[in-house]
């Protein structure tokens, strides 16, 4: 595996463990984090986006979830533009993502 990822322990193998309700979640937490640095903390608000974006890819590239991969890389697209384009494209905020990301971890702890 390539030594520039964030989440190396999970990108070596370990993320393909997970269910996708547990991929999901850990990418809600990521949405979490950055929402609440958003405004008060540049560099841990990166972070966040930095590491919520390699989740997104890894989960991705995840083969299980091939018929899932319009659902998934729509959600990428919208943290994208709640992030970087001000939410103008789908209307969204990192406080709604985080609201739907929290299903999913919500549905992993059952």
């Amino acid at each position: 595996m390539n030594g520039s990822f964030l989440h190396k322990e999970l990108a070596s193998g370990r993320w393909y463990a997970l269910t996708l309700f547990e991929q999901l979640g850990n990418i809600g937490s990521e949405v979490s984090r950055a929402r609440r640095a958003q405004g008060a903390n540049p560099a841990r608000f990166q972070g966040a986006v930095d590491r919520a974006l390699e989740l997104f890819d890894l989960t991705i590239a995840d083969k299980r979830w091939r018929g899932r991969l319009r659902e998934i890389g729509r959600a990428r697209e919208v943290f994208c533009d709640a992030v970087y384009g001000g939410g103008k494209e789908y209307g969204s905020s990192l406080a709604d993502l985080e609201r739907y990301f929290d299903h999913f971890a919500i549905a992993a702890r059952r």
